[in-house]
């Protein structure tokens, strides 16, 4: 019996269980050991079959006999019946819907039981109890039940994470049978033995026992601090290895960078922020130096990421490239930094999620850039751009993408923006010095990194979001990436008034939506869903639908106005093309999924309305609500909850009085966490490690111990079972 085995190999398993493991993510013996518990019960207390009490939890020692299973009469349901005794007497026990226990509890051999009690004070019986194997050597005799309650402390019950085919139950046998043949103890610890001393860590072996199996909740708590770290601190080395690989690559050195950065603030018509100011020196001594620039700029809604991007890319475009010998090598100084040449020009990549916000970004540029000599061009899915003309310079033109591909392989485009267009294959560039990529966690880590290899050369690599991300969490998940955060809005911007209205304020939100859009302006409406939930389904989501929301509100609430329909299942041309018709104001009110929730640019659009506003994160909610912030015109944000619990309430009334991304990021971090922050799947982090993303001090020692180990040991040759866990780790995360 190995930890790599798979369960089938150790297991009868029905086609039940197997589909129920896959769903829970296990298929080795190792992953069973890694199903952790969600809680422990305690056994109750301990008594004998004579003082049972219904309704209390009990724990007995004893026999079990006559074990049977049969159908009920009237519900036909499975039941399995028997018998418990000790010295005092004997007591009914059963399950229900588990004819399996017949055969798999053991019978005529003591065992100890933890049960509820249930029936009457004459007619006591035990439901669902579970049940111990005692060996010999714990008892001195056979009904010795004084002795083993008074020698043996009482211990928690694990309860497991369940699928339909697989019960808590069986966990808890299942790693029962582990102990016994010792598989624990075969499992190589990846935490190093001076780090696990340093922060007083249980070893892995007694750690596995202790979270499956503790005395006390003492011992439970050790345990999953310790698998909490475990998490962490891989997740960190896999960090710092890539960090340590970024620092040991060449990368173009853009010189001069603080004087032309300074000419590019000096030409704009507003006034940079502080904030704006720290980012752009950032970015700037980043890419000074002679290795790839690997920086996370998070900047709340509004607050003006791009600008500062397009201050990075000025000063990258204006810098001279490297010369190439006619060995194909860079020419070097002295000192081994790549010597740059007289002419030429370095290029930058700007890549964005949709066609929509990469046009709005063409856009923006063009509008930085449009009395300079910078080649700027457009490349989507469906069109490609270069700006300016040559028939009218002060517009852009369609080209063809044969066209487009030869003018940025010759370097003549200077600036290049886009979607997943820019990482076909198709797409090569001369001096590629800089890779930008908006709202990044909409891309994978292979879209990312299939930019960031898109020149001979290593480009500096900026990465930009408006999600506003709990420093732990950008700890955990960017721990490769500096970061620069833009805390302040640019002057001119227009606080957002929020509202939460309740159901009978709704015609008055209708009445005050209707006078905005009288003044001209347009609105959102968000929805939690797409569709109208299955009535067939008692568990589907109960929430209002954007479908059926817009057809209630053309029928019913603003008939005289164009109402327009968009989601997730809609094709991107499909959604491209009603985002057009939104942006130029064909559509008054757009009825939406918070697939809007990113990036999108209208300024006209001033209100927005949220149904089901508690079924959001207050991060998500802060996104939504920022679409409406893009202008000088006041904005509005009604939240319309369908219930009203004391969390949701909560949550509401400090987006209510917030505008501070970060510190609702902070606060949802505490009270949600970040699997409804962001979504677990997102992340792909287990429950154990969101819950660690809540201590910034576990974080932030997984960082430091992390970033000793990989300094030490650089390919972690010294540390071959943590070496397995990172590869295992990259392959199987979801974070993006």
């Amino acid at each position: 019996m190995q930890p790599s085995d798979a369960l089938e190999q150790h297991f009868r398993l029905t086609s039940l269980q197997k589909r129920a493991l896959r769903k829970l993510g296990i298929q080795t013996l190792r992953d069973l050991l890694y199903h952790f518990p969600v809680r422990y019960e305690a056994p109750g207390m301990e008594s004998s079959s004579r003082e049972l009490i219904p309704g209390t939890n009990v724990t007995l020692v004893g026999q079990i006999k006559k074990l049977e299973a049969k159908k009920l009469w009237k519900s036909r349901r499975t039941v399995t019946e028997g018998w418990f005794e000790d010295k005092t007497g004997k007591v009914k026990i059963m399950w229900f819907n588990q004819p399996y226990m017949a055969s798999y509890v053991p019978q005529n051999q003591l065992v100890r039981i933890h049960g509820s009690v249930g029936g009457k004070a004459d007619k006591p019986y035990l439901a669902n109890p579970e049940v111990e194997k005692i060996s010999a050597h714990d008892t001195s005799g056979l009904f010795a039940q004084e002795n083993m309650l008074a020698n043996s402390a009482p211990a928690l019950f694990p309860v497991y994470p369940e699928s339909h085919g697989v019960t808590s139950r069986w966990f808890y046998h299942s790693i029962r049978k582990f102990f016994e043949a010792k598989l624990h103890e075969q499992l190589e610890d990846p935490i190093p033995e001076a780090v696990r001393n340093e922060l007083h860590l249980p070893e892995l072996a007694t750690a596995i026992v202790w979270i499956h199996q503790p005395e006390n909740q003492r011992h439970a708590e050790a345990a999953k601090k310790r698998f909490s770290f475990e998490e962490m601190f891989i997740l960190q080395v896999s960090r710092a290895l890539d960090r340590a690989k970024n620092d040991t690559e060449g990368a173009f050195i853009v010189q001069q960078g603080p004087s032309h950065a300074a000419r590019f603030l000096s030409m704009l018509p507003l006034q940079a922020t502080g904030a704006q100011k720290r980012a752009i020196a950032d970015i700037i001594k980043d890419i000074s130096k002679p290795h790839p620039m690997a920086r996370l700029l998070e900047g709340d809604v509004g607050s003006g990421k791009t600008l500062v991007a397009a201050a990075a890319s000025y000063a990258v475009v204006n810098a001279r490239p490297p010369l190439k010998l006619a060995n194909g090598e860079f020419e070097r100084a002295p000192n081994g930094a790549l010597a740059n040449r007289a002419s030429g020009t370095m290029q930058v990549a700007y890549m964005a999620p949709t066609e929509i916000l990469a046009s709005q970004h063409f856009e923006s540029f063009i509008e930085y850039f449009k009395h300079l000599p910078i080649n700027i061009a457009l490349m989507t899915g469906s069109s490609c751009k270069k700006f300016p003309s040559k028939l009218s310079p002060g517009s852009a033109t369609s080209i063809s993408r044969a066209q487009l591909l030869k003018w940025i392989a010759s370097g003549e485009i200077a600036m290049l923006i886009g979607t997943h267009a820019l990482i076909q294959k198709s797409v090569e560039f001369q001096h590629l010095a800089l890779a930008i990529v908006d709202e990044q966690h909409r891309f994978g880590t292979r879209q990312r990194r299939a930019l960031a290899r898109k020149s001979e050369i290593a480009p500096h690599f900026l990465s930009m979001t408006a999600t506003p991300i709990p420093r732990t969490l950008a700890l955990s998940m960017y721990g490769d990436l500096d970061l620069s955060v833009l805390n302040e809005l640019p002057p001119g911007r227009v606080q957002i008034s929020t509202k939460i209205v309740f159901p009978k304020e709704r015609s008055a939100c209708y009445t005050d939506v209707r006078k905005k859009l009288q003044e001209g302006r347009q609105a959102y409406v968000i929805c939690p869903r797409i569709e109208e939930p299955d009535p067939a389904k008692l568990n589907a989501l109960q929430a209002k639908s954007a479908k059926a929301e817009a057809k209630r509100l053309k029928k019913e609430v603003f008939p005289e106005y164009e109402i327009g329909l968009l989601h997730g299942a809609m094709k991107s041309k499909e959604k491209d093309e009603v985002m057009l018709r939104f942006t130029s104001g064909t559509i008054n009110i757009l009825v939406a999924t918070s697939v809007v929730e990113v990036g999108v640019n209208v300024p006209n659009a001033t209100v927005i309305l949220i149904e089901g506003a508690e079924r959001f994160g207050l991060a998500q909610l802060h996104q939504l609500r920022g679409r409406v912030q893009r202008s000088s015109h006041p904005p509005f944000c009604y939240l319309l909850p369908e219930t009203r619990s004391e969390m949701s309430m909560k949550r509401l009334k400090a987006l209510e009085r917030s505008s501070n991304g970060f510190q609702l990021a902070e606060q949802d971090l505490a009270t949600r966490g970040p699997g409804d922050l962001y979504g677990n799947q997102q992340w792909g982090i287990t429950d154990l490690g969101m819950e660690a993303l809540k201590n910034p001090r576990l974080i932030e020692a997984a960082r430091e111990a992390a970033q000793r180990v990989v300094s030490s040991d650089p390919s972690l040759t010294s540390h071959k079972a943590l070496a397995a866990c990172v590869t295992e780790a990259n392959s199987s995360l979801h974070e993006e």
